[in-house]
């Protein structure tokens, strides 16, 4: 056996998996970065449509859920066969 043979190593996922995992990661961040907020100045004051908002409340979690499930499919997804077999 050739040394470019043996110094080859195996990795359980393609590049372009691991580019969609990075993907997968920037999606659920987002989910994350939208649910932040509704912090009120006077903590006597409680702003129930800042924190109940559409956006914490619906919209982030199905991103982060939407993200994780990317994650799933990056992970399962078969990586492209180079051809070079």
């Amino acid at each position: 056996m050739s040394k470019k043979n043996i110094s080859k190593e195996n990795f359980a996922l393609g590049k372009e998996n691991y580019i969609l995992l990075m993907i997968g990661f920037a999606i659920i961040v987002l989910g994350f970065i939208l649910m932040t907020g509704g912090k009120s100045e006077d903590p006597s004051i409680f702003n129930e449509e800042e924190i109940f908002s559409f956006r914490r409340i619906t919209l982030a979690p199905i991103i982060v859920l939407a993200g994780f499930i990317f994650e799933i499919w990056a992970i399962m997804k078969k990586p492209k066969s180079s051809g070079n077999s």
